[in-house]
C-alpha cells in the first residue's frame, strides 16, 4: 500500500546523521512518487507528488545515471518513458561519470553560464545554513541558465514529450529545476517543499557514500567540523530562504523566466499552460 503524505513527511524529517533501516527505505522507495528501480537513484515522478500541478508521467527527476548502463531494466524504463535526459552536472562530473547511451533518448548537456564558485565550509556554519543555501541556489539559477532555458523551450514547443533531469545526487541542482517547474505549474509552496524534502529519503541508499565524498572533497575527516552538517543536510528553511531570494532578485519565478531567461510574456503563459495540461 502506498505511504501517506504524513508517513513520507516523517521520513523527510529524519536527521541526515541518522540511518533509515533498509526495510523502511524499501517501503518508501517503492511507493509513489518514487519510481521503483535498482539503479535509478532518487527518482520520482513530479506529477505524482501530492498536490502537484504537473501531470503524471511527463516530468521526472533523479540522481546520476552511473549505474544504469549495467541494469537492462533501467535502460528499458528510460527508453520507454522519456525522450530526453537533461544533465545538470558540471563538466568534470560528466566526464568522470558519463551518462549511458539509451536507445531513442537524447542526452542533453550545455555549458554553464560562467564558473561555479565553491563556498568555504565556514560559510555554512552560521545558524542553520539557510543564508548560504539561498545564495547557492540562486547561483544555480544563474550558472545553469542555458540548460534551464532548454528545458523550458521543450515545455513550450514539445509539451507532450516526457523528460528526466538530473545532477549528481538529484538533490540541489535537480531540486531547483523541479521547484521552478512545480511553481510555474501553480503547485502550492508547501507541496513544492514536500517534493524538495523527499530527497532526504531519496539519497539514503547513498547517504554514507555521499557523506564520505563530501568529507574528502573538503579535505577534512571530522564531520563535526563547524558547518559540515548544514552543508549535507536538507531543510525546509533552505527552500524558504531561496524563494525569498528569487523574489528579491527576479521579482518571482515569472520574472526569472522573462527577465533573466529571456522568454516573452506569451511564452511564459504557454509554458505554464503546457506544464499543467
Amino acid at each position: 500500500m502506498p505511504l501517506s503524505r504524513s508517513e513520507l513527511e516523517a521520513f523527510n524529517a529524519i536527521d541526515i546523521r541518522d540511518p533509515i533501516s533498509e526495510a523502511q527505505l524499501m517501503t518508501v522507495l517503492t511507493s509513489p512518487p518514487f519510481v521503483p528501480s535498482r539503479s535509478l537513484f532518487n527518482i520520482r515522478d513530479l506529477g505524482a507528488i501530492p498536490g502537484s500541478g504537473l501531470p503524471k508521467g511527463r516530468f521526472y527527476r533523479c540522481g546520476n545515471l552511473g549505474y544504469v548502463g549495467a541494469d537492462p531494466e533501467a535502460v528499458a524504463w528510460l527508453s520507454s518513458n522519456v525522450k530526453r535526459i537533461y544533465d545538470l552536472r558540471k563538466p568534470g562530473e560528466r566526464e568522470a561519470n558519463p551518462n549511458p547511451s539509451i536507445p531513442g533518448v537524447e542526452d542533453v548537456w550545455l555549458e554553464l553560464n560562467g564558473n561555479y564558485p565553491t563556498p568555504a565550509l565556514a560559510e555554512f556554519a552560521a545558524g542553520d545554513g539557510s543564508h548560504i543555501w539561498r545564495d547557492q541556489y540562486l547561483i544555480i539559477l544563474d550558472m545553469y541558465k542555458p540548460i534551464i532555458r532548454a528545458i523550458l523551450e521543450q515545455v513550450r514547443d514539445r509539451p507532450t514529450e516526457p523528460f528526466i533531469f538530473h545532477c549528481n545526487a538529484g538533490r540541489d541542482r535537480t531540486g531547483v529545476v523541479a521547484g521552478l517547474l512545480q511553481s510555474l505549474a501553480g503547485t502550492a509552496t508547501d507541496d513544492v517543499v514536500f517534493d524538495y524534502m523527499l530527497s532526504r529519503v531519496g539519497i539514503e541508499v547513498a547517504r554514507e557514500k555521499l557523506t564520505q565524498y563530501a568529507l574528502a572533497s573538503l579535505g577534512i575527516s571530522d564531520p563535526e567540523t563547524p558547518g559540515f552538517w548544514n552543508l549535507v543536510s536538507l531543510r525546509p528553511s533552505f527552500w524558504t530562504s531561496f524563494v525569498e531570494g528569487v523574489n528579491e532578485t527576479y521579482g518571482g519565478w515569472d520574472g526569472y523566466v522573462t527577465k533573466f531567461l529571456g522568454f516573452s510574456e506569451a511564452d511564459l503563459e504557454t509554458i505554464k499552460k503546457n506544464l499543467r495540461d
